[in-house]
């Protein structure tokens, strides 16, 4: 195992448009053994995720800026700056969106890490500021979802799922 220490700066890392946002992998399982992986997520008004939930990884958010509506089986709630949200493990269904004016910012920790893999098929490479729409939902785009779902063992749920 390799024990020396990462020192990442702002500036690092592989940043990739998601859904209108951007993900920046700050560390990932290839760094880290597959331990865990952090990921820093811009994420746009109206933006956020659909209701899904991945039954082998725990997945912990910080709101670094901004503030976004996490919504579980459970209800929802308005997560603000220096908030902080843990899903389990055992696919606890979750998504959040950005009901706000503003971008906000999260730094999203999986364990183990995997869950950056998604993201880079899911995504697209950026250079730095650089934003990309959210892709259309074509029925090709339908069926790669579906796909991934099942690469990554994830299920994802309708948007209206959890409302």
């Amino acid at each position: 195992m390799d024990s020396s220490i990462s020192i990442i700066n702002h500036d690092q890392g592989e940043t990739l448009g998601i859904a209108g946002g951007n993900y920046r992998i700050i560390i990932s399982g290839d760094q880290t053994n597959g331990s865990y992986a952090v990921i820093e997520m811009t994420v746009p008004p109206g933006g956020g995720p659909p209701p899904h939930a991945h039954p082998d990884t725990q997945e912990m958010f910080h709101v670094l800026e901004g503030a976004v509506t996490f919504k579980t089986e459970q209800g929802q709630h308005i997560v603000g700056k220096d908030g902080f949200v843990n899903i389990p493990l055992g696919g606890a269904i979750h998504c959040f969106k950005n009901n706000s004016e503003n971008y906000a910012r999260l730094l999203c920790t999986v364990v183990p890490a995997g869950l950056e893999n998604l993201f880079r098929e899911l995504g697209e490479p950026l250079e730095p500021g650089q934003m990309l729409p959210i892709p259309e939902m074509t029925e090709q785009r339908k069926v790669f979802l579906k796909e991934i779902d099942l690469k990554y063992n994830q299920k994802t749920y309708p948007p209206d799922f959890l409302d």
